[in-house]
């Protein structure tokens, strides 16, 4: 049963969504320094970019943990609780725990608002993590950001790592319309004397990424070119050439191949951080078995997540066009003759129609839903733009937790059903999984993947 503080707690917090998007940093800076700055209490890592941020942050935070390392980490949005946004070693913040970082939180920014704006959601979200981690006496705290960089609310800190993930085209009206604007927004984060690590690849990204660095004064090390990581010849493994160190016959911890990436990225953030402190703390000795330990240990739900064998469901966020690309490559390569059921919903801020190029042809059975959040598309336009695409069979259920249901329903054991568009409608679909392992609902016949 939900606590009623902390049930009212979440009421208050999800209400400030109606201050929307504040780009400045004036006013989360104020109300940390109203609670003695406690970002500084603790290392940090700060992680921006388009795909990969979470999947990245992750790997990080358990390479840490591994190490011996009290770790935080923060990232958003959630996909089943808000609790999921604010984790130390692997545990979910706790109702308690939220319900006290809020009043906190609150408290400073109701001192401060005399005659001046509210803090919106991810403002007050952002000093809540960064309160609790202080609290908690984290040793090291992993940061993703919101959206963009720049003027992203976590942009307070000085890390000792800036991680820069790849860069597409996403939320244009407030982060630019080329690819070198959008590296100015995300290069934001690198701060003065402060390495960063990035794949980006395209040409003006990397120009503007360069710029920033020699007016900071710092070092960019590029996937590929400075570290990298390759298939094991013959082998399910792969192997990792770094910027100081070497590590072989590492098994990725996250499927899909652009988890190389991902993965790469996380070494070699790792590496600088170790090789900053290796004098003072025997702790920080990068070993092979260590980087095992570390990587056994990464879990990122709703990221091309097996749920379950019989039929076969995927659940997978792929919010943009990007993310639908990097699935619609991984369904072709992993399904062989499996026929496919794609249920679907897309926000309105998306290209839905280039998402849909991307992920549409693979399918045999189409179901269209919708995430209960505003921002969704309606169902009715997301089929009009479908019927252009696809000529097979063309469902609308409109709420998620049921299109699911007919789609498995629907489905032979020897099927496949991917679950899509959306980090909110994967939540609402790990939410009913959930439910349905609780409850022991007929679909643990069909061998639900239990966590």
């Amino acid at each position: 049963m939900t606590p009623p503080a902390y049930k009212r707690c979440l009421e208050k917090i999800y209400k400030l969504g109606r201050f929307g998007i504040k780009l400045e940093l004036d006013t989360i800076s104020n109300i940390l320094s109203q609670l003695d700055t406690p970002q500084n209490n603790y290392n940090m890592v700060h992680v921006a970019g388009t795909n990969g941020k979470g999947s990245t942050a992750t790997c990080i935070a358990s390479i840490l943990s591994a190490a011996g390392f009290k770790t935080g980490i923060y990232t958003s949005p959630h996909l089943v609780r808000f609790n999921e946004r604010i984790c130390v070693n692997g545990r979910q913040i706790s109702d308690t725990e939220v319900v006290s970082a809020y009043e906190a939180i609150n408290a400073a920014d109701n001192k401060l608002c005399q005659g001046s704006r509210r803090a919106t959601f991810f403002e007050i979200v952002t000093a809540m993590a960064f309160y609790h981690f202080a609290k908690e006496k984290v040793e090291w705290a992993v940061i993703e950001t919101g959206m963009g960089g720049r003027f992203d609310a976590t942009n307070v800190i000085t890390p000792k790592v800036s991680v820069i993930t790849n860069l597409s085209i996403e939320h244009s009206d407030y982060l630019g319309h080329t690819i070198r604007d959008l590296a100015r927004e995300k290069g934001g984060i690198i701060k003065p004397g402060v390495p960063a690590v990035t794949a980006v690849s395209q040409p003006s990204g990397i120009d503007r990424l360069t710029q920033i660095t020699n007016d900071r004064g710092s070092a960019l090390y590029q996937f590929k070119n400075h570290f990298s990581i390759r298939k094991t010849p013959g082998r399910p493994t792969y192997n990792y050439k770094g910027i100081y160190q070497n590590f072989k016959g590492l098994t990725k911890p996250l499927p899909g191949e652009h988890q190389r990436e991902n993965l790469s990225l996380a070494l070699a953030a790792v590496e600088l951080m170790f090789e900053q402190n290796k004098e003072t703390d025997p702790r920080y000795e990068l070993t092979q078995e260590l980087i095992h330990k570390g990587l056994a240990r990464v879990q990122w739900p709703g990221r091309l997540e097996k749920i379950m064998d019989h039929p076969l469901v995927i659940l997978d966020g792929a919010h943009n066009l990007k993310a639908s690309v990097l699935l619609g490559k991984y369904l072709n390569q992993t399904l062989g003759d499996k026929k496919l059921t794609l249920v679907i919903g897309i926000l309105d801020d998306k290209p839905y129609e280039a998402m849909l190029t991307q992920l549409l042809p693979r399918a045999q059975r189409v179901i269209v839903t919708k995430a209960k959040i505003d921002r969704s598309i309606e169902p009715a336009v997301l089929t009009a733009a479908a019927k252009k695409i696809f000529k097979g069979e063309l469902q609308v259920i409109d709420d998620v937790k049921e299109a699911i249901s007919y789609a498995i329903s629907k489905s032979c054991k020897n099927d496949a059903i991917c679950i899509a568009g959306s980090l909110y409608v994967a939540g609402e679909a790990k939410e009913k999984f959930d439910m349905d392992f609780i409850n022991e609902y007929d679909i643990t016949a069909r061998n639900i993947v239990r966590p």
